[in-house]
């Protein structure tokens, strides 16, 4: 390759990166939709004394949708306005006694700020954190036989979220990408009259994957 040929070359280049630098600072919004699993470790029941005094959760399928636009947009960072809602529908719960409900459903939704590093490449990790509040309804149904006395609840809740942004396809799919994350919901908890775990809080951690328009 000559020089002229090498100079036309990476003024090409440098054009595509540009072109694609600045696509990327007009597409302020975003549309996500996830799914994953919810993960809630298990809780000691206060005073039991019947074998497995646990209220045992299992790793509910979870759903997410998430819009966000972007406030501030520079090469190396980003910061982005999103707001996430999931929707764990059937979290199981289990223990040695009939003193849990079958099941409860979960919703969080939770306005937050997310820094991403270096939005206009291909691999682009990031940050959340934000409050909202977060919805629980439990069967009406105890996990073996008997009436449920719980009922539905709501609280406050922190969320903190770390994940990654990928657009390998740019040149065809310029509009699209994926994410992959790990969300830390940190609520209250569910009302369960018959298995008093001495705890108000408890962490409900999302691991997802999805994909995101970019508009």
């Amino acid at each position: 390759m000559s020089g002229k040929q090498a100079v036309i070359a990476v003024l090409l280049m440098a054009m595509c990166i540009l072109r694609g630098s600045a696509a990327a600072q007009d597409e302020k919004n975003e549309l996500t939709g996830m799914v994953g699993r919810m993960v809630i470790s298990d809780q000691g029941i206060v005073g039991a004394t019947y074998p497995n005094p646990f209220v045992r959760s299992g790793k509910g399928l979870s759903f997410e949708i998430e819009y966000a636009r972007r406030l501030l947009g520079k090469e190396v960072y980003a910061i982005s306005g999103e707001v996430p809602a999931v929707f764990n529908l059937d979290e199981d719960l289990g223990s040695g006694s009939d003193v849990v409900p079958k099941d409860y459903k979960q919703i969080f939704v939770t306005p937050a700020l997310r820094f991403n590093l270096f939005p206009a490449t291909a691999v682009s990790p990031w940050v959340s954190l934000g409050g909202g509040f977060a919805y629980f309804n439990e069967n009406k149904n105890l996990n073996y036989y008997g009436t449920n006395p719980g009922g539905s609840s709501t609280s406050g809740v922190l969320q903190g979220g770390l994940g990654v942004d990928v657009r390998p396809f740019r040149a065809r799919f310029s509009h699209f990408g994926f994410r992959a994350e790990v969300r830390d919901f940190w609520s209250g908890t569910p009302k369960l009259p018959l298995a008093d775990t001495g705890k108000t809080r408890q962490h409900n951690y999302l691991i997802g994957a999805g994909v995101t328009w970019h508009f």
